[in-house]
């Protein structure tokens, strides 16, 4: 009776097999939206191009959920100037237990598509939520860095803290930022709707089997 209430009830051989799209498509979906998240691990998150007269093509920052890449060391030697610390100081806890993190998303919408209640909506909900978190930290980071300048740097009198942009374009003495989001993390924004909408048909399905069950 507890391990009922904890997955839901299930359904019977023949209600699945009249109506097995209906049972089938939260399952779906929810395949779908873990292969989304595996397929970010391998991709970039978010990129960064620092423009500026003196590097004709530009400084690029590329970041993944576990990592950092590009021209990290030139950029850091012109934050060193400025007074700002290293990027490879930023979310160093973030980037060794990122790929932990979404694997186990993806165990969790496993787990998810097994249960038939509204704890199915609980496990999903790290997964939903995790591209905003992820923009959210970046810009925690970088207001951390950008309004924390160190006052014997160089140059520090010659620029004011700052908060440089996560996404957009921003202006920070004589460079210009660009920042955009990567194919990793737009796939996890899509596995995110992908999710919402496998909860709605989720709760289509298996609500009236809860609901019953109860009854009875």
């Amino acid at each position: 009776m507890v391990m009922s209430r904890i997955i839901g009830p299930r359904v019977a051989p023949g209600e699945l097999s009249r109506h097995g799209l209906r049972y089938g498509a939260p399952g779906f979906l929810f395949l779908l939206a873990r292969v989304l998240i595996l397929v970010s691990l391998f991709l970039p998150y978010w990129h960064m191009a620092l423009v500026a007269p003196q590097y004709p093509d530009n400084l690029h920052l590329t970041a993944h959920v576990n990592a950092l890449s590009g021209d990290v060391a030139e950029i850091d030697g012109l934050n060193h100037y400025i007074g700002m610390r290293s990027l490879h100081e930023a979310a160093q806890i973030e980037r060794r237990v990122g790929v932990y993190v979404l694997i186990l998303f993806v165990v969790l919408l496993e787990i998810a598509a097994w249960i038939h209640n509204r704890w199915a909506a609980l496990l999903a909900l790290p997964a939903v939520t995790f591209p905003g978190v992820f923009l959210l930290d970046l810009h925690l980071w970088m207001s951390h860095f950008g309004q924390n300048l160190d006052p014997h740097a160089p140059l520090s009198s010659s620029i004011d803290p700052f908060v440089p942009p996560i996404l957009g374009t921003g202006v920070v003495g004589q460079f210009k930022t660009v920042a955009t989001p990567g194919i990793g993390l737009m796939l996890s924004a899509a596995a995110s709707l992908v999710i919402i909408v496998a909860l709605f048909f989720h709760r289509r399905a298996y609500r009236p089997l809860v609901i019953a069950a109860r009854s009875d």
